[in-house]
C-alpha cells in the first residue's frame, strides 16, 4: 500500500473511533440510570408496606394495652397508719372513678381522688408490674371539733370529716363510721370562734390544757367570742370565764384555788376570773345531792 493509502486509512480511523467510543459511553450512562431507578421503584412500595404493617401492629398493641379486660389492675394495696379511713371504701372509689387497664390508669388522677377525701392529709400513688396499685396514705389527725361543723387538725387547718357531713356520700363508696370511730370523735373537745380564728383558738386550747393537766382536769368546750374573750367549760361542768387578757395567768389562779373549791359542800357552777386579783364563784347544787342523782341514774340504768 502506498503512503497515501496509509495516510487516508489512519485519518478514517481517527474520525470513526471517537464516535464509537461516545456511543458506548452514552449507553453505559443510560444503563446506570436505569439501575438506579430500579431499586427505588421496587423499594418504595416495600417501604410503604413495612410502615403500614408497623402502624397496624402499633395500633393493635395500643388497643391491647388499653383493654381493661386483658390487663386489669387486680390488686389495690392501701398502706399507712389508718384509723378513721375505710380501706374498702377507698378501693371502691378508685375502681369506680379511675377505670382502665394497668397501663392506661393515670396515677395523677388517682392521687387527686385520694387528696379530696376528707380524712386524707397526703397520699402517694405508684404502680407495680404487672397488676398492682400501691397507695400510701397519711391520715388527718383531728384534735378538735370546730363550730360543730368541721374538724381541726394539729396545724389548725379545718377539714370535713364528721359523720353528718359524710352520710350522703355513700354513693361514692364511702361507708358509715364504726362505733369505735364515733367514740373517738366524741372524745374531741369542742372549739368555737369567729371565722379565721381557728389557729388562735387551737393555740389557746393547747396552752390551757397543758396547764390543766397538772390538776387532772380536761377542757370539754372552749369558746372565743367576737371580741376574743375566752370561756372554757371543763369535763367536771365548771365554766371558767377568763376574759380577753392574761388568760393563762387567770387560769393559773383557778388551778391554785381548785383544791379549796373541792372542800366546799356545794359544787362549782362557774368561776369568774375577769379580775385583776381574786375571783368570783357561782355555786351549784350540794355535792351530796349530785351524788344522789348519779346513784339514782345508775340504779335506773
Amino acid at each position: 500500500m502506498s503512503d497515501k493509502g496509509l495516510a487516508a486509512q489512519n485519518k478514517l480511523k481517527k474520525n470513526v473511533l471517537p464516535d464509537t467510543a461516545l456511543t458506548t459511553s452514552a449507553r453505559s450512562q443510560k444503563a446506570d440510570k436505569a439501575l438506579q431507578k430500579t431499586p427505588f421503584l421496587v423499594g418504595f412500595p416495600i417501604f410503604l408496606v413495612v410502615i403500614s404493617a408497623l402502624a397496624y401492629a402499633s395500633f393493635g398493641a395500643y388497643g391491647w394495652l388499653q383493654d381493661e379486660q386483658r390487663l386489669p389492675v387486680q390488686e389495690i394495696v392501701i398502706s399507712g397508719e389508718i384509723k378513721m379511713l375505710d380501706k374498702l371504701g377507698l378501693q371502691n372509689i378508685i375502681r369506680s372513678q379511675a377505670k382502665g387497664s394497668f397501663f392506661a390508669l393515670d396515677v395523677n388522677h388517682v392521687h387527686r381522688l385520694m387528696a379530696v377525701q376528707p380524712w386524707v392529709y397526703n397520699a402517694s400513688v405508684r404502680k407495680r408490674w404487672p397488676s398492682k396499685l400501691y397507695i400510701h396514705v397519711v391520715e388527718q389527725q383531728a384534735v378538735a371539733i370546730w363550730n360543730d361543723d368541721l374538724l381541726l387538725n394539729r396545724y389548725g387547718d379545718t377539714f370535713e370529716g364528721l359523720p353528718a357531713k359524710q352520710e350522703n356520700k355513700q354513693a361514692n363508696g364511702e361507708s358509715q363510721f364504726t362505733q369505735m370511730q364515733q367514740a373517738e370523735l366524741q372524745k374531741l373537745p369542742l372549739l368555737y370562734g369567729p371565722m379565721g380564728s381557728e389557729k388562735t383558738a387551737l393555740t389557746g386550747y393547747t396552752h390551757m390544757q397543758r396547764l390543766l393537766n397538772i390538776s387532772g382536769q380536761k377542757i370539754a368546750l372552749l369558746s372565743l367570742s367576737e371580741r376574743f374573750a375566752w370561756q372554757v367549760k371543763l369535763h367536771n361542768q365548771v365554766l371558767l370565764k377568763l376574759g380577753r387578757q392574761e388568760y393563762i395567768n387567770r387560769l393559773q389562779r383557778y388551778i391554785d384555788v381548785y383544791p379549796l373549791l373541792l372542800q366546799e359542800e356545794k359544787s362549782v357552777a362557774y368561776v369568774d376570773l375577769r379580775y385583776d386579783t381574786g375571783l368570783a364563784v357561782g355555786w351549784g347544787a350540794p355535792r351530796s345531792l349530785k351524788k344522789l342523782g348519779l346513784q339514782s341514774i345508775n340504779n335506773n340504768s
